[in-house]
């Protein structure tokens, strides 16, 4: 199997310059020869004004432009501009004035208009005034040519930047996550095995086996930044039995999580906020409460659903704090599935409802 090889951006740019400037310096010496060598002069002269091109357009494009008017010095931009473009005029001039100039030419070449015009006067403009224009237009375009680039290239890095960053910012939410539910958790998690291990022995083994399989799944299966559904489905499900262990019998609890589906990769502990939210306000106060939690999955569709009651002992502390955590959650799921998900919260007088689609692939209408 043969493997593609990834080009740098420096390099296929670098490809791309130099196979320009080849087809440039080929093609006058393609008419210089396919017409019989007409005139050496005015070849040679084209390559004067082509180098003076191609220092003009590079020192806008490599320095010029990133170093000032990207940075907010155009006049600065504009007095150097004007001063390599007067620069190269001056020298251009001297060296075809002094190297490349053949004046016998130039005098046939007069006295053939004055025979076509049938006058002595001569009607063409001044040889300095016409190349002094021709060389600031062209000058100008060809510096605009480098803003253009020069913007482009800008906000290309920017665009990587911004990615990069988004990246970095979906690391650290997920660090977030785990760093949540982890200290409390497992702390409240191990004093109630610790009472189970003297009443229940068996249990008590079974929500230590549980409980380091949900560690496993935070130190090393979530580092990858996405897993299996059904590894998260298994992780929620862990989660839940240890949360079982804290609840009384005035709670409802109600658990409807898919047990066949075609598996597929998502990004880990993206629900866990969700449950950890319901347990935590739907079972803290003393009249009879209930906790429900659904997960159902089609062929593009993932429907998640969390809901449970807000009694009168819920503190107005509480459903700030879980207001802040819910936010984050609205963020990650932004950035990992932007347009290919719906989050609705709908926090009532004594329900809290949380539902969630996410489509695989398509985006939502």
């Amino acid at each position: 199997m043969i493997k593609s090889i990834a080009i740098p951006d420096k390099w296929i740019k670098i490809m791309l310059h130099t196979i320009g400037w080849i087809i440039v310096m080929i093609i006058p010496l393609y008419l210089h020869y396919a017409y019989g060598g007409a005139n050496i002069h005015r070849m040679y002269e084209f390559y004067l004004r082509a180098f003076s091109a191609g220092v003009i357009f590079y020192l806008g494009y490599m320095w010029l432009v990133p170093k000032f008017f990207l940075q907010e010095k155009k006049l600065a931009y504009m007095a150097i501009l004007f001063a390599i473009i007067a620069g190269t005029y001056f020298f251009t001039n001297f060296v075809d004035d002094n190297f490349l100039s053949d004046p016998a030419e130039e005098a046939r070449f007069v006295e053939a208009m004055k025979k076509i015009s049938g006058s002595d006067h001569n009607f063409r403009p001044s040889r300095q005034v016409f190349s002094f224009i021709n060389h600031f237009v062209s000058s100008l375009l060809l510096s605009g040519f480098a803003i253009g680039l020069g913007v482009m290239e800008k906000l290309k890095l920017n665009e990587k930047r911004q990615k990069e960053m988004e990246k970095e910012k979906l690391h650290s939410e997920l660090a977030f996550l785990k760093n949540q539910v982890s200290p409390h958790f497992f702390f409240n998690t191990l004093n109630n095995i610790y009472s189970l291990i003297g009443i229940d022995g068996p249990t008590a083994q079974q929500s230590v086996l549980k409980l380091s399989k949900m560690m496993r799944y935070l130190l090393y299966e979530s580092e990858h930044g996405e897993t299996l559904m059904s590894h998260e489905i298994d992780f929620m499900d862990n989660y839940i039995d240890l949360m079982k262990l804290r609840l009384n019998s005035r709670v409802d609890l109600q658990i409807d999580f898919p047990k066949e589906f075609s598996d597929f990769s998502i990004a880990p502990l993206l629900f866990i906020p969700f449950i950890e939210n319901a347990f935590k306000h739907g079972s803290g106060h003393r009249e009879a409460s209930f906790i429900r939690i659904s997960m159902k999955i089609d062929d593009n569709i993932v429907f998640f659903v969390a809901e449970n009651s807000i009694g009168k002992s819920t503190q107005t502390g509480d459903l700030q704090h879980s207001g802040i955590g819910l936010e984050n959650v609205k963020k990650r799921l932004g950035l990992l599935f932007p347009g290919r998900h719906e989050l609705k919260i709908e926090p009532g007088e004594t329900i809290f409802s949380v539902e969630l689609t996410i489509l695989k692939n398509k985006q939502l209408a």
